[in-house]
């Protein structure tokens, strides 16, 4: 259904997508499982994840490596995500996007080559809070959990991040506004919802 929508809505030109849900929702997981389809309908796909645009660990953690605020205000470089991946897919843009910025686990910028987009690509950004930040994509997906199956789903070691995707909830709202919302709460049923 999704690379339906995105063929035929967008039969030409670049199209950004933003698939956004908690790690427990698997953004990453879908947005990368569209990529081959989108391929054999004729438009060249990538994914880009969030995980690769986070700020400096002296950012992420300034306030504990465990501190729900940080993670919700400070951890991702949404600035760097608009700037080399977004911006250049505009009307007119240069088509030439960085798809990671920041390795985390060296803390340290990625040095990864720009990669160009051809004309009709369609460019996949996944990742938790993406909805908030005001980044312009021609499709959001917001995949939801039920408060109950997103502690239920989180790993023990990042139970802390709760009160984070919480205030997401209460601050942003990401499903009264994303063009399609799918329900995951059982992931062998993903439900449908669209506004």
């Amino acid at each position: 259904m999704l690379v339906e929508r995105i063929t035929t809505t967008w039969p030409d030109g670049w199209v950004r997508v933003g698939v956004d849900g908690p790690p427990a929702a698997g953004p990453d997981v879908l947005a990368g499982a569209l990529v081959d389809p989108l391929r054999v309908r004729g438009r060249p796909a990538r994914h880009v994840s969030t995980s690769d645009f986070l700020r400096p660990a002296s950012v992420r953690f300034e306030h504990g490596r465990e501190n729900p605020d940080s993670l919700y205000e400070d951890w991702w470089d949404f600035a760097g995500l608009r700037r080399e991946v977004l911006e250049p897919l505009e009307p007119g843009g240069t088509g030439r996007i960085l798809p990671t910025l920041w390795d985390a686990a060296i803390d340290r910028a990625t040095r990864a080559g720009y990669e160009a987009v051809p004309e009709g690509g369609v460019v996949l950004v996944s990742g938790p809070l993406l909805l908030g930040g005001g980044l312009p994509f021609e499709l959001t997906v917001h995949l939801a959990l039920s408060p109950a199956a997103l502690a239920r789903r989180t790993e023990p070691e990042q139970a802390w991040t709760l009160p984070a995707y919480a205030r997401y909830a209460d601050e942003v709202a990401p499903w009264t506004f994303a063009d399609i919302v799918v329900r995951v709460d059982d992931p062998r049923r993903p439900a449908l919802e669209e506004p």
